[in-house]
């Protein structure tokens, strides 16, 4: 049985995700599909609009077979390692034959070269970063300027960090980067998206619109505004998770509890955590009492700066909010990879896949927590909690379903 692994995060499942489930077993000639899907928060900072379990029945009534949970230590990162958590996940399944992903360029001509000459990352590439972000740019584009001068790719520089500017382009990089770095045997696949692109905040005139102008429709006009760009069984699933207080969520369903661990911390404390960086914790302090109003979203108006990207904000105030200590996810710990394989769901097939990898797995595939006690694991439940206690009406059995619910199944 051929199977294709795919990362995702499905905030929500619309109908460009089940175009690109679609076109990646076509692609790849798969018989099933794993998915590998970030839990309650996700890759730029923000909360799920609902919950991981939710996410998992949409997956799985699209047609995977499989989904595995990214632990929130490599969920909540920058592309390198998340890149390098949900790809090692694949790899540890020992059942992946093939990896397929989106991308703006829908081509590997370029990102292949460039992930060779990138996957073992030199003192060059390290100096070209910092003498970058020196002048005052985001590490994102930092890293793209960067790798395009250190490439020794035949593609010219301006071509490299033009193709490296557009997100799914610089995340499939990063895919490329870890399968060489964890020498994986898994073939990559990449297909063009479709219609939306990843940013945009208006749907077009198509069914296919991005997760985030999808949410902006349900945050700002409801649900039903967002049908025409969702399946049937993912507009089903949400308004029973809405109808339950089980969601919408954003990042303004934080605000007491950010706000509370921003005004209770000194700037020493807040420097202890991760992604507080730079004197980032002074400007915190510096700009609290300049909101007009205490939102989250105000908050990281008045720090984003051209260096300070959204996304490297919402990040730091993720890390803030669920306590993460710098010295639980050091380049070097995360270097090491997930402990462990952590199953949201499965179907009759991906039964069948579960009972394979008892024989090929190379880390531990676990259905409840009980049975392994792991750093990550610790953060994933933490985190889990942190997600049901800010819902619109939050219950104790969403709280702690990472203990009192079994795997979705379908």
């Amino acid at each position: 049985m051929k199977t294709v692994g795919i990362i995702v995060e499905y905030n929500p499942l619309h109908n460009g995700h089940v175009l690109h489930y679609t076109q990646s077993k076509a692609i790849t000639g798969a018989d099933s599909v794993i998915a590998v899907m970030s839990g309650p928060f996700l890759q730029r900072g923000e909360p799920a609009l609902v919950g991981k379990r939710a996410r998992t029945e949409m997956a799985l009534r699209m047609g995977a077979d499989l989904v595995i949970e990214l632990p929130t230590a490599y969920a909540v990162q920058p592309a390198e390692w998340f890149a390098h958590g949900a790809v090692a996940l694949l790899a540890a399944t020992g059942v992946v034959d093939s990896l397929c992903f989106g991308s703006e360029s829908g081509s590997l001509d370029t990102l292949l070269p460039l992930a060779d000459s990138l996957a073992e990352e030199s003192e060059k590439l390290r100096e070209e970063i910092a003498l970058r972000m020196s002048s005052g740019i985001s590490f994102p584009n930092a890293y793209a300027a960067a790798a395009a001068a250190v490439s020794g790719s035949k593609a010219s520089a301006d071509t490299i960090a033009e193709q490296l500017a557009k997100p799914n382009n610089s995340l499939g990089l990063h895919y490329l980067i870890a399968l060489k770095r964890l020498g994986s045997e898994i073939v990559p696949y990449t297909i063009p998206r479709k219609g939306a692109q990843y940013h945009d905040q208006v749907p077009a005139v198509s069914s296919i619109a991005s997760a985030t102008s999808v949410r902006r429709l349900i945050l700002e006009q409801g649900l039903e505004a967002a049908s025409p760009y969702i399946p049937g069984y993912v507009y089903e699933i949400l308004r029973r998770e809405f109808d339950a207080g089980q969601g919408p969520n954003d990042w303004e369903s934080f605000r007491l509890p950010l706000f509370h661990a921003l005004l209770t911390r000194s700037p020493g404390e807040l420097d202890q955590l991760h992604e507080v960086s730079e004197g980032l914790e002074y400007r915190i302090q510096k700009v609290l009492p300049l909101l007009g109003e205490p939102k989250v979203g105000q908050l990281i108006d008045a720090l984003k700066t051209k260096r300070y990207t959204r996304t490297k904000l919402q990040r730091m105030l993720l890390h803030i909010l669920l306590n993460h200590a710098k010295g639980e996810m050091t380049r070097e710990q995360l270097a090491q990879g997930p402990g462990y394989l952590r199953v949201l769901g499965f179907t009759s097939k991906g039964q069948a896949l579960l009972k394979q990898m008892k024989k090929t797995a190379s880390l531990p595939v676990i259905m409840k927590p009980s049975v392994l006690d792991h750093p990550q694991l610790r953060l994933d439940l933490q985190a889990s909690a942190v997600y049901g206690n800010a819902c619109p009406r939050p219950s104790v059995s969403f709280i702690y379903g990472d203990y009192l619910l079994p795997p979705v199944t379908l």
